[in-house]
């Protein structure tokens, strides 16, 4: 995929047009950086994707531009990943590229809780 100018949305994104409300998703939270939002074939009670409104590749691609924005995104987990999950805890996930499961060209995190979840996940 071609870089994309950062801070500019990828029309052809899935996530990018759920961040600019032109696709419906049931969000918990927003700011001007992030969205959080319910996964649509959830894996667990709880199951949430917390991406960057901002587009960016993958994990790697937001690890070398943009850190401060991925501290965020972890905080925001995190502190979702407490009301979720409770003293039990929560899984956080982010798959990068085909080999590591990411499905969508976008940066998400996914947010899993309200279950024991298995070891070794796939």
């Amino acid at each position: 995929m071609e870089d994309i100018e950062q801070g500019v949305l990828n029309l052809d994104c899935l996530f990018c047009k759920i961040a600019a409300g032109e696709i419906a998703a049931s969000i918990l939270y927003r700011d001007e950086e992030i969205v959080v939002f319910r996964d649509i074939d959830p894996q667990a009670p709880a199951h949430l994707l917390a991406i960057p409104v901002m587009h960016l590749e993958n994990l790697a691609a937001a690890a070398e531009s943009q850190p401060q924005l991925l501290l965020a995104l972890l905080r925001k987990c995190a502190e979702l990943g407490r009301e979720l999950g409770g003293p039990r805890g929560y899984r956080l996930v982010v798959n990068t590229g085909p080999d590591g499961g990411q499905t969508v060209g976008h940066l998400h995190f996914h947010l899993l809780a309200g279950r024991k979840l298995q070891w070794p996940p796939g």
